[in-house]
């Protein structure tokens, strides 16, 4: 099929890989522009516009897609379809409709549960139980668009957004795949109008811990802002970043150290935290990370 490939984060690119291994011709890929990022605040290419550069494929990254010119330039690509995944900018109605089979998007959530911007992350916060991919129709609205395929998965006890991430892409590559080999024989499924709900872009001041808070909610704290933005907390002065953990059993007083394999306290319950990493410092297990400054039982997080 004549393809337009639409993405821009390391999410997409397994996406891309799988749609040219298929053989697949891909037409155009969009993605955002470069933009400053590193020390020096060169402008660096987003991941798939690297890959795409890689594959010798053709990239453009306009700012918006709201221009006539651009809507003709998508016309003018004469594409079967146009498959979406972490685009990052909103597709006016003459880009979803000019694709022949219009645009298909890969959601990483099982619609419409957590519609928007951060699904993973929500899911593992929320406490979900299982999360998936779905290959949905697009149409103007945010995620509302009827599905094709969808695919559950569980969300294990300890997993982090980084590898929940990684396993939804492969499922998203597999899914798109399979999706693209039976369109035209899909019965596209509306969403059902219960339990919709909406992933708000992750902020910042949601990272900071609150040990009177349940170990619960705490480990899904931590583990479902893992990497990115790293739920933290403070100890002598130093931002400890907290990016794995576990529940555990224990008692004291909220941000407790009870002992010397960095459980800690919290309002209800207990926590043990196996990855951290100290402001300025590279990520470390608990064990390597102790050697270098230990944090003695009875100490205080704050």
């Amino acid at each position: 099929m004549r393809i337009i490939f639409m993405g821009s984060p390391d999410f997409s690119v397994p996406v891309l890989d799988a749609l040219v291994d298929a053989g697949h011709e891909i037409v155009a890929v969009y993605c955002q522009p470069p933009r400053p990022a590193g020390r020096g605040k060169k402008d660096r290419p987003t991941p798939v516009h690297a890959r795409a550069d890689e594959l010798g494929l053709p990239v453009r990254h306009p700012v918006t897609l709201k221009s006539s010119n651009e809507q003709s330039a998508f016309a003018a690509l004469n594409a079967d379809v146009a498959v979406v995944v972490a685009y990052g900018l909103l597709l006016p109605k003459p880009i979803l409709d000019a694709p022949k089979h219009g645009c298909l998007n890969i959601h990483a959530s099982l619609l419409p549960r957590w519609r928007g911007a951060a699904p993973i992350h929500r899911a593992i916060m929320e406490g979900d139980a299982e999360t998936g991919i779905c290959i949905m129709q697009m149409e103007q609205g945010l995620d509302t668009g009827p599905v094709l395929l969808r695919r559950a998965t569980p969300i294990g006890p300890e997993e982090t957004t980084a590898q929940l991430h990684d396993r939804l892409l492969q499922i998203g590559a597999e899914l798109i795949t399979e999706a693209l080999d039976k369109l035209g024989s899909l019965t596209p499924e509306p969403q059902s109008e219960d339990g919709v709900s909406y992933a708000a872009k992750i902020d910042k001041s949601e990272a900071r811990i609150d040990w009177i808070r349940p170990a619960e909610e705490i480990d899904r704290q931590i583990r479902g802002l893992s990497p990115f933005p790293g739920a933290w907390c403070n100890h002598e002065g130093a931002r400890l970043k907290l990016l794995r953990s576990r529940l555990t059993t224990g008692t004291g007083q909220p941000g407790e150290i009870l002992d010397e394999a960095l459980t800690i306290a919290c309002g209800v319950g207990a926590i043990q935290i196996t990855r951290l990493q100290k402001a300025g410092s590279r990520a470390q297990d608990a064990e390597e990370f102790l050697r270098g400054m230990p944090i003695p039982r009875g100490a205080r997080l704050n």
